[in-house]
């Protein structure tokens, strides 16, 4: 075990850097963390939420260590872990949860009530969200393990598929949470709105869940065209016309059974207008192009401050959305953190038995913790692609 650890580091508005940070310890600030494991990052992943912090467009500190998505090897247990073993090969939900509170016993780990003090609800490396260190480095410490960690059943089937189940700490746990909220089922249409890779894997979500026609929109060719390779039908949504009669000449019909925000607050307006943000557009498209009584599910990320906001209202997370058209169409609106616990062991058995393929599907580059802040500068510029940083080389080319 090595008493070193790097990490990447949030220097400031699009900036990122790989610095030297302190190895984890089985500690939670002056008391010991007797409950929690320290983990070998084996992959950690680079996500869209992470890029609303280095774009600025939060009130995230410089010096921050980033990363939520992480699988890891178990390399040392505190005294009070009974099921979770060194050596274990393990996917943690990028929520944080105690497993003790009201909200913990009743599933809903995201909004867990004792691991922020500011608010419910915590994850690793993010802004406000209870001072967690991040893991995209090569060791973390992770608390509550019993309760948070899904075991892979045999650690060398899950370093065949590793590209696969790095994928269940947040991405296809939130993209199948967005289709689940949405009411996706077995016939549905469905439109998804964005064709990053929380798009993305809400699509395939949306195919695993059984939708007949599966719409996604976005504003970058080579998604859209990743999109198309596993199924989708596709809007550019640079290009002009009623959005309606875009989804008529799919369906014959003008509206979905099922919406799915995979874009949230950093929307841009469609068409001629498609450089300017209009951060509520998505949320208005949904209740214009959903059917009378169908759901919307909002896996994307909509915030209480956003400095770089165009005007005041929105800086305070007040968006101008038309809600009274969602209540006449008596829509279900569905919001929040996905919680991952809830999704992650059936997705993994639907990936270890072959029902889905879904790093092919987004995507998945393996990248080096040195090339993290180049994944960042490239995601950020509308690569169709995950990346995900291999921390130690532990993952075969």
């Amino acid at each position: 075990m090595g008493s070193t650890n790097r990490g990447v580091v949030y220097m400031g508005p699009g900036k990122v850097e790989v610095q030297s940070i302190e190895y984890p310890e089985l500690a939670l600030g002056d008391r010991k963390c007797d409950h929690g494991v320290i983990l070998k990052v084996v992959t950690t992943n680079i996500c869209g939420s992470d890029q609303h912090m280095v774009r600025g467009r939060t009130t995230a500190p410089s010096g921050l260590v980033l990363g939520h998505e992480i699988t890891g090897l178990v390399i040392e247990c505190g005294r009070d872990v009974e099921f979770i073993k060194p050596g274990d090969l393990v996917s943690v939900p990028f929520n944080i949860a105690c497993g003790r509170c009201r909200n913990c016993k009743e599933g809903k780990t995201g909004i867990c009530l004792n691991v922020n003090p500011a608010r419910p609800g915590a994850a690793y490396g993010y802004v406000d969200m209870g001072g967690w260190g991040g893991g995209q480095t090569e060791y973390v410490m992770v608390p509550y393990a019993d309760f948070n960690l899904l075991k892979f059943p045999d650690a060398d089937q899950a370093m065949e598929k590793i590209r696969d189940l790095t994928l269940l700490s947040d991405i296809f746990p939130t993209g199948f949470h967005g289709c689940v909220t949405a009411g996706v089922g077995p016939g549905s249409t469905v439109y998804i709105a964005g064709a990053g890779p929380v798009g993305l894997a809400a699509a395939v979500s949306a195919h695993l869940l059984g939708a007949a026609c599966v719409i996604v929109g976005d504003m970058i060719e080579d998604r859209l065209a990743q999109a198309r390779s596993f199924g989708c039908e596709t809007i550019d949504l640079t290009q002009e016309g009623d959005m309606a009669d875009r989804i008529e000449a799919i369906l014959g019909e003008r509206e979905v059974d099922a919406f799915v925000d995979c874009v949230g607050f950093e929307a841009h307006a469609c068409g001629c207008n498609h450089g300017k943000e209009a951060p509520a557009t998505v949320l208005n498209s949904a209740m214009a192009l959903t059917r009378a009584g169908g759901q919307i599910g909002i896996p994307g990320l909509y915030v209480t401050e956003d400095p770089g906001a165009a005007d005041d209202a929105a800086k305070q997370g007040a968006l101008s959305m038309r809600f009274g058209l969602g209540w006449a169409k008596s829509h279900s609106l569905h919001t929040g953190q996905c919680p991952v616990m809830k999704y992650h062991r059936p997705l993994m058995q639907a990936i270890l038995f072959g029902k889905v393929n879904i790093a092919d599907a987004i995507n998945v580059q393996m990248i080096n913790l040195d090339q993290a802040p180049q994944g960042y500068a490239d995601f950020d510029g509308g690569a169709a692609k995950k990346f995900v940083i291999d921390p130690h080389g532990s993952v075969a080319a």
